[in-house]
């Protein structure tokens, strides 16, 4: 699995404007809603519900929020690159500015993991970081992600 399997080009934002980790949740939940056509509500409660188990922030700047949401019949990713770095209560304290939403089916298991696995991977590499950071529009940061995604085909 791949981001490019994940990850549309109409799934990636930048800049994502969010004030606060509430904000830019609501506001991911809201481009997700478009891209599946599942309710935004469900998709938001779904990303909440998994962020008051812990925070999703993973350090240097990059959380995976991620949830299972009912009438989902894929994995699902969404992109996007913050505007202003963001309090995420992640692990290192340090304020993400990077995140990929995961919405997985309720009946995803090893897949889902898997997933998240592999986003992790990617986005843990200091030159994937410093490529997305410098990148500006959506279509370069998708290219970007396509590139990492072909190399590890």
């Amino acid at each position: 699995m791949t981001l490019t399997d994940l990850l549309r080009p109409d799934a990636v934002i930048s800049p994502l404007r969010a004030n606060s980790k509430k904000q830019a949740l609501q506001e991911l939940a809201q481009h997700a809603a478009v891209l599946t056509g599942l309710p935004e509500r469900d998709l938001y409660e779904a990303l909440m519900q998994r962020e008051r188990l812990g925070s999703t922030g993973i350090g240097d700047g990059i959380a995976i929020p991620h949830g299972r949401v009912a009438g989902s019949d894929k994995l699902v990713g969404l992109f996007a690159r913050t505007e202003k770095p963001l309090d995420f209560e992640a692990l290192d304290g340090q304020p993400v500015d990077i995140l990929f939403v995961l919405i997985a089916p309720e009946g995803a298991g090893a897949d889902h993991l898997k997933a998240l696995a592999r986003v992790a991977r990617v986005l843990r590499d200091p030159a994937v970081q410093e490529q997305v950071r410098q990148a500006h529009d959506p279509a370069a940061i998708y290219a970007i992600l396509s590139d990492i995604a072909a190399q590890a085909a």
